[in-house]
């Protein structure tokens, strides 16, 4: 008996080692950097982009940019504590280690209730894009096939999960490049644009810039955050990676191309056609592409909006999934929400958030398109204010990790000054939110989630202590 326990003694040992070296199933940090592109290009930039461009002009390239560095300010703050301290429940679970329970609750529900109105708009969008083949069918009819979808592939596990998404990033990522190459081959004249006249050469016009003056820019700078507002699912998927310490790598990859592709595509698409051009009803790609004689565009862009869409969705569901676990096993949910299946499907949890989608799908049918956009548009601001958590518990966590001797010596370049710049930039952005009467609304429903949520903590934490 005593051998046999030495032995299992021996084998947990082991198990550790392997597990501090990284030797353990799991997916690669290019695999993550994948997921999140799949998770974050959606209809929402694919489509929505032409709002941003309408109300900022050309200047749009800044705005991007801008959101880019704030994206990534974020982001470092979020990798620094995961390779400090690897957590299940990532930015909720360090909020809550460094403000307390309540904050690690508001954090996490946030972030769920977010995810589920993101998930909601996709679908919506995903229903009236396929409607555009199939005129007589009811738009809840695909709504209920994307989201039985959606629940299948995440009811796959994380290998097939990671492969299917890896797959819809491909498709995202291939189409904005080979854009990127179209017009790069027609600035320098390898196509001729034939009627189609380029207009590059006045994109940094100030007119064609400003032409709303600094508080139109100001304004459009909530939309181009809202291109980069899934960046956290790198911190809550960075439990599946094989290597831990990868997650900065797989962040600071994500984010550069990110930048990278919104940039240069839209670059593109005011030197293809004049911003006056661009419409909010149209797809700024489907309009720049309009001036060539390109057959079958509209069923080509339908397709990979439709795809962008539905993978935004499904990736939004598992990270959604992997907060209510962490929300659930902290006791700030159902105990019973955390449960896996025998082949590790955490399945009520996924039913829950599939729930949510449908309540908010229904909902969306009987409220105005005014309302229902004001929800998601609060959906990303919720995001946003996220951020802000994050970088917040990151200022709070600094000078633990910094008196630790850690193998893996991830630091935020210039923390915390940095850390409490990107919080200020975050605020600079949401006040150029209240310049416009549709962000502004949002604004405030979405205050009005988080100040709900924090109500329902204060019963939570009182159930708790009972």
């Amino acid at each position: 008996m005593h051998n046999e326990h030495v032995v299992k003694q021996m084998v947990n040992e082991t198990k550790k080692q392997e597990q501090a070296k990284g030797n353990t199933k799991g997916i690669q940090w290019w695999q993550l950097s994948l997921i999140g592109i799949g998770s974050i290009i959606g209809a929402g930039f694919l489509l929505g982009t032409g709002l941003t461009i309408k109300t900022a002009g050309t200047s749009m390239i800044f705005a991007y940019l801008l959101g880019g560095i704030i994206a990534f300010l974020a982001f470092s703050a979020l990798a620094e504590m995961s390779v400090h301290d690897p957590q299940e429940g990532s930015f909720r679970t360090y909020a809550k280690l460094a403000f307390g329970h309540r904050m690690g609750f508001v954090s996490g529900w946030m972030y769920w209730i977010s995810g589920v109105l993101i998930m909601s708009s996709e679908v919506t969008a995903l229903s009236i894009f396929t409607q555009y083949w199939f005129h007589d069918v009811p738009l809840w009819v695909f709504a209920i096939i994307y989201s039985v979808l959606a629940l299948g592939i995440n009811l796959l596990g994380m290998s097939n999960f990671g492969k299917v998404e890896t797959v819809f990033a491909v498709i995202k990522l291939s189409t904005l490049v080979i854009f990127i190459l179209f017009g790069v081959l027609l600035l320098l004249g390898v196509i001729s644009p034939g009627a189609a006249k380029m207009h590059a050469g006045s994109v940094f016009h100030m007119s064609n810039m400003f032409p709303h003056g600094f508080t139109g820019w100001w304004s459009s700078l909530i939309f181009a955050l809202f291109s980069f507002g899934g960046i956290a699912v790198i911190g809550v998927t960075s439990t599946e990676l094989k290597h831990k310490e990868d997650v900065s790598k797989s962040g600071i990859a994500l984010i550069i191309a990110l930048v990278c592709l919104y940039v240069f595509s839209l670059f593109m698409v005011v030197s293809m056609v004049s911003w006056t051009k661009i419409g909010e009803g149209e797809s700024p790609f489907v309009t720049a592409l309009s001036n060539f004689p390109i057959p079958y565009l509209g069923t080509i862009f339908n397709i990979i909006i439709i795809s962008a869409a539905f993978s935004t969705m499904v990736g939004s569901l598992f990270s959604i999934t992997k907060v209510l676990i962490s929300l659930s096993k902290d006791g700030d949910a159902p105990k019973s929400l955390s449960h896996i299946t025998e082949k590790g499907v955490p399945l009520r949890a996924l039913i829950l958030g599939i729930s949510g989608l449908a309540a908010s799908v229904i909902v969306s049918f009987f409220l105005p398109s005014t309302v229902y956009e004001y929800l998601t548009t609060a959906a990303g601001v919720t995001l946003i204010l996220n951020w802000c958590i994050i970088l917040s518990s990151q200022i709070k966590h600094r000078k633990t990790y910094m008196t630790r001797e850690a193998v893996h010596t991830f630091k935020m370049a210039g923390a915390p000054f940095t850390s409490y710049t990107g919080i200020l930039l975050i605020a600079f952005v949401l006040c150029g939110a209240l310049l416009r009467a549709n962000e502004r609304y949002g604004l405030f429903i979405s205050l009005g989630i988080v100040l709900m949520i924090f109500l329902a903590s204060a019963f939570f934490t009182k159930e708790r202590r009972g």
